[in-house]
């Protein structure tokens, strides 16, 4: 595993009269509503109001968690997909904490959308609702004076794929850079040292001699949508005992084909849980597809579905890790380790 690399977000006082809280603690430097605060975001520091009081917040349910686990709900003005996402938040986070939030749209975000939303920070990811397509990215975003913040999973390489730090890495770097942008830097510490402490029993559990190979199938026909080494999926099957299958693929979600799936082997297949293609159909194409319907995963039926939010990077990728581990060892793909799933997330 790669050490988790400390989170450089440092708070900057802008206004003259803040000078004699300059010393004070976090929480007290974060509740001037004129405050500023910069942060490395993909790399770049990136100025952003604190405490955030109107936060549009997009992605597939995992930013939404990242700022639920802070305890910063009521800094939320609207949630792209919110009804996609409640049921496994609800679960994690208690339905108390999701009964004040708004849908702004249960698709894509637009600009037209965001800006009726009146944010003073967004938080999305390219391809969590960035696109130059549409014509909505942080660039855009600052014309109009909203400060928007990537999803560091989501950060782009040079040549246009995303993913440029381990998966852990970025998850940690989220957590705590949202933890400064909302003013809850001990809650975004708690958080952290939750997802050490329960990696650190996961690494420290019996490891299969090899371990099992995951294929993680987000959906597909002819093509299949997975995860490569830089995305959540990688560190998630990792932590949990296992290969990625597409390890070897240098992206974060991305395509791949049937070949490829075939010549990985896998022991076991996760699924990601979603409307478009259900886990029903998602298994009907394995078990009809005359190249996987006999291989021994399928066969045995070694399956796992969770939902979209427990994939992407968010908190709940630690659930996911201690659910997938449980899984492995109900197969018997690797040795009992007595950790137990913290949270149910299956649908």
């Amino acid at each position: 595993m790669n050490p988790l690399r400390p989170a450089r977000a440092a708070a900057l006082v802008l206004v003259a009269g803040l000078l004699a809280a300059c010393s004070a603690d976090a929480g007290a430097r974060s509740t001037a509503a004129s405050s500023e605060v910069s942060v490395t975001n993909c790399g770049v520091d990136t100025p952003f109001p604190t405490p955030a009081q109107r936060m549009y917040v997009g992605g597939d349910g995992n930013l939404l968690a990242m700022v639920l686990a802070l305890g910063a709900a009521d800094q939320v003005a609207g949630v792209v997909g919110l009804d996609d996402a409640r049921g496994p938040l609800s679960r994690v986070y208690g339905a108390d904490s999701l009964a004040g939030l708004t849908q702004a749209t249960p698709d894509y975000p637009t600009m037209e959308n965001v800006i009726a939303r009146r944010p003073d920070v967004v938080l999305a990811g390219w391809n969590y609702g960035y696109s130059e397509d549409t014509k909505l990215t942080p660039e855009l975003l600052a014309d109009r004076d909203i400060a928007g913040y990537v999803l560091s999973e989501s950060c782009r390489q040079p040549d246009g794929r995303r993913g440029t730090m381990p998966p852990w890495d970025a998850l940690r770097e989220d957590i705590d850079n949202l933890g400064v942008i909302t003013g809850r830097e001990d809650a975004a510490e708690r958080v952290n040292a939750d997802i050490t402490a329960r990696r650190t029993a996961l690494e420290d559990a019996p490891q299969a001699t090899r371990p099992p190979t995951v294929f993680l199938f987000d959906s597909g026909t002819k093509q299949i949508f997975t995860s490569g080494s830089q995305g959540a999926p990688q560190a998630i099957i990792e932590a949990a005992g296992g290969a990625n299958a597409t390890a070897g693929v240098k992206d974060t979600w991305t395509e791949v084909s049937w070949e490829q799936l075939v010549s990985s082997k896998p022991d076991f297949f996760a699924f990601v849980d979603y409307e478009g293609q259900s886990f029903r159909d998602k298994v009907k194409v394995l078990e009809s597809n005359p190249a996987t319907k006999d291989l021994p995963a399928v066969k045995e039926k070694r399956y796992l579905n969770l939902p979209i939010p427990a994939w992407t990077s968010s908190p709940l990728n630690i659930d996911a890790a201690e659910q997938l581990r449980a899984a492995l060892e109900e197969d018997g793909l690797v040795p009992a380790s007595g950790i137990r799933p913290e949270h149910d997330l299956q649908p």
